[in-house]
């Protein structure tokens, strides 16, 4: 078995070597390639890109086959300190590495969560940013932006209006990313409020429920996951008298209108949950409560990562039982203005709460296939319900490709699109036509 390997004196050594401080980058890079050098066959390091300093963006990857996707297993990321001066998250996903790792073959839950599940951590998204940062501070500081000024939170193409601010290299970089993987959920680690923010970020101000995706459900779900497994968020009480935060959740939009975000961006055109986790009041606090911020979200950051978890996954097939690539797979009642589609393997991944709903398979040019599944909560038994679609009509050489969504605002129209809540066949076949359109 792989953990034979993973007890090395090595690697305890490592896992020793990890204080509760600030990490700088050369400390950062070193114990991240400590970590893999001594956990080979659990994790792959590797750069997703460079910052406008050359710094390396660096992921590590953890789970049974940390290389590469396997069929059936769930893709999941933390991201943290894309703002420079909002530091806990950068330092508590290093400890949080240091705990899977540390725990994997020792502690069943943690074991059975990375057998079944491609966690990949990101400490920091603007290493440039943590590095100007020279006066740790509470509040606003220059070292938010990266070395162009830019702020990467608003830097993502916008779902609701044309974002005219230029893609830095540390934006371009995660979206390639996130093209190139099947992530199914994530979170991306803030400071300077102790809330758990979800979907939509931005809105058609004066136009009813349009800050609210057709998710909603899951998304509240999902940040009150994190909130109530928190020591304190749950609380609500937000970081001053005059702001609080019912359960410790908010919609973003409802706290305040922000374009450009990386959560609408991985929600709409990454087929990807995520939610926005403000992690302490004190942007960049002193280094002696780094310990007690561990703490207070261990719980939290595991529970959430279960999450992965829920739903319905499967794989959609041709006759051959070959894999369809981008055929539409939805549930009825929740229709994506960017359809959410198979990945090459023909897989797809849809977080749902538990009950009872139509599963919606489209290949264009093909009749619908529409099948009904009773989804329990199966995040204790870390993998979703599995529903395969097989398309005896379709072969290999005659299937068609669905055009990649445009990457322009394509929720101007949702109050008229979602407000009847009639996600048809008819619906489905009119965005394929648009996305056909469009290309």
């Amino acid at each position: 078995m792989q953990q034979v390997c993973l007890w090395a004196p090595n690697a305890l050594s490592v896992a020793a070597a990890l204080e509760f401080k600030y990490h700088h980058t050369k400390e950062l890079e070193e114990y991240l390639k400590g970590v893999h050098a001594a956990y080979p066959s659990l994790t792959h390091l590797h750069s997703i890109g460079r910052s406008v300093e050359g710094r390396d963006l660096w992921v590590l990857v953890l789970g049974r086959f940390p290389t590469h996707h396997n069929i059936g297993i769930p893709e999941f990321k933390y991201v943290a300190n894309m703002h420079g001066d909002e530091t806990v998250g950068r330092e508590v996903l290093l400890h949080l590495i240091d705990f899977l790792v540390t725990s994997y073959g020792r502690d069943p839950v943690i074991t059975r969560l990375l057998n079944n599940t491609r966690v990949h951590i990101m400490p920091t998204m603007n290493p440039d940013g943590f590095e100007a940062t020279k006066e740790p501070d509470c509040y606003y500081t220059r070292g938010r932006y990266n070395r162009n000024g830019a702020d990467l939170n608003r830097n993502f193409p916008d779902a609701f209006e044309n974002n005219s601010a230029g893609i830095q290299p540390e934006t371009r970089a995660v979206m390639d990313w996130i093209k190139n993987e099947t992530f199914v959920l994530s979170a991306n680690l803030h400071g300077g409020a102790l809330v758990a923010s979800y979907t939509f970020d931005n809105g058609n101000p004066g136009k009813l429920l349009t800050n609210r995706s057709p998710d909603d459900d899951v998304f509240v779900h999902l940040a009150k996951t994190y909130s109530s497994n928190h020591a304190s968020m749950y609380k609500g009480t937000g970081c001053d008298n005059r702001q609080t935060f019912p359960e410790g959740i908010t919609n973003g939009y409802s706290w305040y209108q922000l374009e450009g975000g990386m959560q609408d961006y991985n929600y709409v055109w990454g087929q990807c949950f995520e939610i926005t986790l403000e992690l302490s009041c004190c942007k960049y606090p002193p280094a002696e409560q780094l310990e007690k911020f561990w703490r207070d979200n261990k719980v939290a950051l595991i529970e959430y990562i279960k999450q992965v978890h829920l739903g319905v996954k499967g794989q959609v097939t041709d006759k051959n039982g070959n894999p369809i690539p981008n055929a539409i797979v939805e549930a009825k009642g929740r229709p994506h203005v960017c359809p959410y589609r198979t990945n090459e393997q023909g897989e797809y991944f849809l977080l749902l709460l538990p009950g009872t709903y139509v599963i919606n398979a489209t290949v264009p040019g093909f009749k619908s296939m529409l099948k009904t599944v009773e989804i329990p909560d199966n995040t204790g038994n870390f993998s979703a319900l599995k529903q395969d679609f097989s398309f005896s009509e379709v072969s290999d050489q005659i299937r068609s490709r669905v055009a990649s969504c445009p990457k322009i605002p394509l929720y101007q129209e949702l109050a008229r699109t979602s407000a009847a809540v009639k996600p048809t066949l008819n619906i489905l076949v009119l965005m394929t036509i648009i996305l056909v359109i469009f290309k």
